[in-house]
This record gives structure tokens, sequence and C-alpha cells, in this order.
């Protein structure tokens, strides 16, 4: 039986959707929002009108009607700790997105979006390996301070796709293997993976700067900034996230551009990405206990895994561990696509979220 899966990812600046028949791409669109759309959005519910008649003006551009889908698959946002892998959109997920308390970010609206493109049709809507899908191992929550529990929150769609891609290429189960995950991108993380779970992740706010974060930072200094009356909490929170890393030692966080600086011969561009490539490889080395060092691979993924400069610095550091391997981009459409076929031919069950937090005012959606 042939089945159709729209995928959709909605990041802070773009949506990104496509159409699969089985595991094959029919087709892909990418629709950037400019910063006057975005300021136009006084909020979430303007956010999913906008991008929801985007992504039917992308069908209608295919010529591809909504009544051909098998089911509708959105990324998962940043919903209280839930488990890897598939769930349905029901009603308490959508109050606990609208209503929160939940973290701001556009991850969120994927869950709201493959809800109004499946529900025409009468068919299922998922979500897949949300960003806080929580593997861990109790050990590995605990931290200093009784009050914060650390949770897992790291670049689960693509890192779990990625593990699963390679140990199919070597004719294994990814529940079979175990593997640390780097995925580089604006933010960066870490995961280690054993037996086909996430079980300790460095997040992007503990562990290697990256282009656009600040990565892990003293904690004393941060409370000195907290307090020196210069910085809001708005200003501070930029500098973590956006405003941090490559981008502000350099000015910009795109990659490319740093390496024609290297290539032109400055000195202090190529000794920041250098200490990039030196702060992933020790977060590498740092998970390679929490699975007894026993790893069949190290697998570099993300958009700066396209980078051979970047791999060549961190494979030279990490190689004695285990084998590199090297999956550059994102696949994040593709993983969603795939996670949602292995639940409609039912080789793999699909979760009910439940949530008792709420309220019974009326949903937009």
């Amino acid at each position: 039986m042939d089945y159709y899966i729209l995928a959709i990812n909605p990041g802070s600046t773009s949506t990104k959707l496509a159409v699969y028949k089985n595991d094959k791409e029919l087709f892909m669109e990418s629709i950037n929002h400019s910063n006057e759309d975005l300021e136009k959005c006084k909020g979430l519910k303007d956010q999913f009108e906008m991008r929801k008649e985007l992504i039917v003006e992308a069908l209608a551009r295919h010529n591809f009607s909504l009544y051909n889908l098998s089911a509708v698959v959105g990324r998962g946002g940043q919903l209280p700790p839930v488990k890897a892998g598939g769930y349905y959109v029901n009603e308490a997920m959508k109050r606990r997105i609208i209503q929160g308390p939940i973290v701001n970010h556009a991850s969120n609206l994927g869950a709201l979006l493959a809800w109004a493109m499946a529900r025409p049709n009468e068919i299922p809507a998922y979500i897949y390996d949300a960003v806080s899908s929580d593997e861990l191992k109790p050990v590995a929550k605990v931290t200093g301070i009784p009050e914060i529990v650390r949770k897992s929150f790291c670049h689960v769609l693509n890192s779990k796709a990625t593990a699963r891609k390679v140990a199919q290429s070597q004719g294994k189960k990814y529940e079979d293997m175990n593997f640390i995950v780097g995925h580089l991108g604006g933010g960066i993380s870490i995961s280690a993976h054993e037996r086909g779970k996430i079980v300790d992740v460095i997040t992007d706010d503990a562990g290697p700067f990256s282009p656009e974060r600040s990565g892990s930072v003293p904690l004393l200094y941060i409370v000195d900034m907290c307090y020196s009356g210069e910085y809001s909490k708005k200003d501070l929170i930029k500098k973590l996230r956006g405003m941090g890393g490559l981008k502000a030692h350099l000015g910009t966080h795109d990659c490319r551009e740093i390496e024609t600086m290297i290539a032109q011969g400055n000195d202090r561009a190529k000794f920041l990405y250098e200490a990039l490539a030196y702060q992933v490889a020790k977060g590498i080395g740092e998970l390679s206990p929490t699975i007894d060092g026993k790893i069949d691979g190290i697998i570099l993924t993300g958009g700066i895994a396209y980078s051979k400069m970047m791999i060549d610095m961190i494979t030279k550091r990490v190689v004695f561990i285990a084998p590199v391997i090297v999956i550059p981009g994102e696949n994040e459409l593709e993983s969603l696509a795939l996670g949602a076929l292995r639940i409609l031919r039912g080789e793999e069950p699909c979760n009910e979220y439940f949530d008792e937090y709420g309220k019974e005012d009326e949903l937009f959606i």
C-alpha cells in the first residue's frame, strides 16, 4: 500500500514542507519569512494562520490535494518531557501548546499545523521525536543544585534519524548499536545513543559554543553580568542565543564567510574556528564514558558538517575513540516522513499525549 505523507518543519525564520510517497520525496519547499512578515504576527495565532496559508499555497503550486494524503507529521516542539518517537496530535497537546506554560519556539507550531492540514481529510496528525523527548538515565539528570534537574533538550529528530541511517547502512538495527552524535548547526548539541535511546546529552547551552550561541560559560561570570545593572534579561538571552559564539567574535555566523576569512589570512578567524572544533571534540570525549566507551561510531551531522575544514579538525581529535561518520545536513523533513511511515506501516507504535494542564477556554483551532 502506498502512503502519502506531508511533513512540516516550522523554524524561526522559515517554514519547510515536503510531500513523500512512502520513503520517496515528491517535492519540497522552504518558505522564508521576512522580519516584516514576522513582526506583523502579534502572537501564536497570527503565526499559525500565516504559515498555514503559505502551506496551502505551496501545495496548490504543485497541484497536490490534501485529500490525497494518508497522514501529516509536524516537528515536535518544546512540550514537557515526552517519549521519543511519534505522538498523535490531540486536544490535550493543542491545549498545552496554545495555553502554555511552554517555551516559546517556532517548532511548537509543528503540531498545530499538522492537525490543521490533516483535519479536512480526517487523517492522522503526528509529531515525531520532539525536541523535549527524554530518555536520559536517572543518573544523568542530577545537578549540584537540588532544585534543578537536568532535562533532555537536543536535536533529537535529526540525531536519531542519522543514527538509524548509519545502522541501516551497516546492516544492523539502531537499537543494537551505540553512537555519539554531534549535531553541528546554528546551535550545537551532542548526544549519547545507547541501544536506541538517547541516554545523555550536552545541550546547546551547556557545551561547545556555536555559530550564534555562547555554549557553556562559567556560571559566576554570568551571575556577575546578571547583577551588574548593565544588561536586561532580554540582553543576556541574546548574548547566549542569537548573538553569541562566532557571531559575537567575528560579526557573522556564516561558516562559509569565516572560511573565506581564513583563506584570506585572518589568523583570528582561524583560531576561533579551531576553538569551536576543539570544544566539539571535547564534548564528544565527555560523553564517551556514559556508554562505557563501547561506541560503534561518532556521527557528525547538521549544516556545518558540510565543512571539510571543520570535520577534519574534529576528526583528528576523536577518531581514536571510534570511527567518524559524516552525514551533513539537517534531513529533518525526511526524518519526520520516515517516522510517520513507520507508524502507518505498524512498524512502531504511536503514543497518546496526556496533560492535566489546561483551561476550558475555546482553542483557536
